[in-house]
């Protein structure tokens, strides 16, 4: 099974170091990590959304979901295939 994890982060320079922890410590279960915001030269998006593609157990995902949920302004979605 392909698992693919999208989060959405609003509030981003608040929310980033806290959603950096969580993907830090779940960092084994990451294969690859994409991200996406708005940027133009004289302005940064305030939010954003990072793609992941998952790899591991599950028990060790569906904590670092619940952890993300956790967090103020991140919505994290999954895609299983």
């Amino acid at each position: 099974m392909n698992r693919l994890l999208a989060i959405q982060v609003n509030g981003r320079l608040a929310q980033a170091p806290l959603v950096q922890g969580v993907l830090t410590k779940y960092g084994c279960n990451i294969k690859t990590r994409v991200g996406f915001h708005e940027a133009t030269e004289d302005q940064c998006a305030m939010d954003g959304v990072l793609v992941l593609e998952l790899i591991g157990k599950n028990a060790d995902i569906d904590a670092m979901i619940v952890e993300l949920k956790g967090l103020d302004g991140v919505i994290p979605k999954t895609i299983e295939f």
